[in-house]
């Protein structure tokens, strides 16, 4: 188009300024409230508080389990029975409990440790947490048809999944519920990624992120890659069971190793979606009840990264004994994924290292997170190598692995993470004693049930059996292990018990019982609606310390000693005091031997050991001398 004369110049008025009173709309009370809202803080308890009942139930089987494998020659439960637990125990802990908790968490905190005032897409949220939990109770319901449950393992190895093998709705109904969980978690992945690249508060940079929400946000991308592949498996194994294809099907021209090689495709990337989340409230944990900052922050989060990226390439370490499987290429890939983890290990010791550690029950939980998850870290670097894993595969060996890895690993940092947010979810502190009592009951009870099936696996106890004959020598080992699942069970008595009294009787507490460090400490607890009244100056990872803490601010990361000694120099002749406000000496704060800070001075400013100091490239600060 071409213009015949010049437009006359628009003038720009100002819009009337005017104060405009906003009346809020009434809100949703009861069951209304939980069915309609978008409020991303009501949607992850909802999650929460759904996977957890899971866990619950999921536990229930169990103890059924092991009921069954306590004595040889046993028949409490039947064979088909005994499938039936066996599969849908493993398919709720591993798509109906640690994921969605995990993004319970997730759909809660990012918003708040980001200064978001909600998620991305409020309404999709909500749609996310309703298909969860319409897989729950597709995959529950599966119960009560004729054929009941599906009685294939949660791995559904083809062929046994093929209709002429395992007939009826109960493995339809198996496959509908995991596919709900599965568009779920897409869905609840996209919205997490979208919330954190797009709605972080003025000053929350990249790299002043918590660690919880970087771990989140990788999760998340590893969500969106792992997922459409078992949405798809899922879809190859419905056409076959309906549709007269033959995809797994060997006897019409099918390849049963084609689901294995999609599947865990899938499944090893979820094995760390179900723990990054965790490394990351551990992180969080550690941090607060050393009262330091975590050590090689910059460290953590490439760590994290490398995780996520290696765990697309490690899939087939399930598939060494298949035949079909480059033994050296996956063995050095899955030995390789153990070095950020390593780094992971080191920063968290480094973190502790000369803080002022607190013994409350967050952190109990987190050491004994810590302890469990090395020995199943060490038994997994065992697995990786060939020759072990062919003479272990199909053993009890990789049980204990298995759960060493998720269950000490992921559900005591699950439980860490509960006691520790619980006053930020309810505004009500769980008591002490309590969680005490639960922890020493659940770390005895599961070392005592796992611990022992190293040696059955290694005895030659095959998996996957529900019974075994009195002359196999593992009678022992199976009834410690069944008294040790019960006392794992009971332990959840005092936690109940503490949830349900704190919930009646506890007493309030301020928005900051622990002096936490990252944004969500800052705000009402519970949180207001619109999360903020107002958010401080984000100059750090820690901007709650640095608010509440002003004389033992976060250094930025890199910070040199020497930099810090010329600063005060310049300072002091400028007729500016430069005293040991950092807890250093007038002409510097003590170093360590390649100049980093190490806060060990000794100034005349009061030290308390909080760790004020961030950590450079290579040392860290452990701020505060002596007072």
């Amino acid at each position: 188009m071409t213009l015949l004369e010049e437009r006359p110049p628009e003038r720009y008025e100002a819009p009337e300024r005017r104060l405009t009173e906003v009346i809020p709309a009434p809100k949703n009370k009861g069951i209304l409230a939980y069915l309609t809202s978008t409020d991303h803080k009501q949607i992850g308890i909802n999650y929460m508080v759904t996977s957890f009942t899971m866990f619950l139930i999921a536990g229930a089987m169990a103890i059924l389990m092991r009921v069954q494998l306590a004595v040889p020659n046993n028949n409490f439960v039947s064979l088909t029975t005994y499938n039936e637990l066996f599969t849908i125990h493993g398919t709720i802990m591993l798509f109906l409990f640690l994921g969605p908790f995990a993004f319970g968490t997730a759909n809660y905190l990012v918003p708040i440790q980001v200064g978001a005032p909600d998620m991305a897409f409020p309404r999709f949220n909500a749609f996310s947490y309703w298909l969860f939990l319409g897989g729950c109770i597709t995959l529950l319901s599966s119960f009560l048809t004729s054929s009941g449950a599906a009685q294939w393992g949660w791995f559904a190895y083809a062929p046994l999944t093929e209709w002429i093998h395992s007939p009826g709705p109960g493995g339809d109904l198996w496959i509908v519920g995991v596919a709900l969980a599965a568009f779920s978690s897409m869905f609840t992945g996209i919205n997490l990624i979208t919330t954190v690249f797009c709605l972080r508060a003025p000053g929350m940079v990249m790299f002043r992120m918590p660690i919880f929400t970087w771990n989140q946000l990788v999760t998340a991308f590893l969500v969106l890659l792992a997922f459409p592949v078992l949405s798809a498996d899922l879809a190859l194994l419905w056409a076959d069971r309906h549709l007269g294809t033959n995809f797994f099907n060997p006897a019409r021209g099918g390849q049963p190793i084609l689901w294995q090689d999609l599947f865990w495709f899938f499944g090893h990337p979820e094995v760390y979606i179900l723990a990054l989340p965790f490394f990351g409230m551990a992180t969080e944990i550690i941090s607060t009840f050393s009262r330091k900052p975590v050590f090689g922050y910059k460290g953590m989060v490439f760590a994290t990264l490398s995780i996520g990226g290696l765990s697309m390439g490690v899939w087939a370490h399930h598939m060494y004994t298949t035949g079909a499987v480059l033994l050296p290429f996956f063995t050095i890939m899955t030995l390789l994924i153990s070095v950020p983890t390593g780094i992971k290990f080191f920063n968290w010791i480094g973190t502790m290292f000369r803080g002022s550690v607190r013994l409350d029950s967050p952190m109990l939980f987190c050491l004994g997170f810590l302890v469990c998850f090395l020995l199943g870290g060490f038994t997994g670097i065992m697995l990786a190598l060939p020759p072990l894993d062919f003479q272990l595969h199909d053993t009890y060996f990789v049980v204990a692995h298995f759960h060493y890895v998720l269950f000490g690993g992921s559900v005591f940092a699950a439980f860490g993470a509960i006691h520790y947010w619980f006053p930020k979810f309810t505004g009500k502190k769980l008591d002490e004693r309590l969680a005490k009592i639960t922890f020493v009951i659940m770390f005895i009870g599961f070392n005592l049930c796992f611990f022992p099936q190293h040696d059955l696996g290694l005895r030659g106890m095959q998996r996957r059996i529900a019974t075994y004959p009195s002359s196999a020598g593992w009678s022992f080992l199976n009834m410690i292990s069944s008294i040790g699942a019960f006392i794992l069970a009971f332990s959840m008595l005092p936690f109940l018990i503490n949830v349900w009294e704190t919930l009646r009787k506890g007493k309030k507490v301020g928005p900051n019982p622990w002096d936490g460090m990252t944004l969500e400490w800052v705000t009402e607890s519970p949180p207001i609606p619109h999360n903020f009244e107002f958010i401080p100056p984000i100059r750090s990872e820690r901007p709650v310390w640095d608010l509440n803490h002003p004389d033992h601010p976060t250094l930025p990361h890199g910070k040199h000693a020497r930099e810090m000694a010329r600063e005060r120099r310049e300072a002091a002749m400028a007729g500016v005091g430069a005293g040991g406000a950092l807890g250093g000496s007038a002409t510097g704060p003590a170093t360590d031997g390649d100049g980093h800070v190490n806060g060990h001075g000794n100034g005349d400013s009061p030290g308390d050991g909080n760790g004020s100091n961030t950590p450079g490239d290579g040392g860290d600060g452990f701020g505060g001398g002596s007072p």
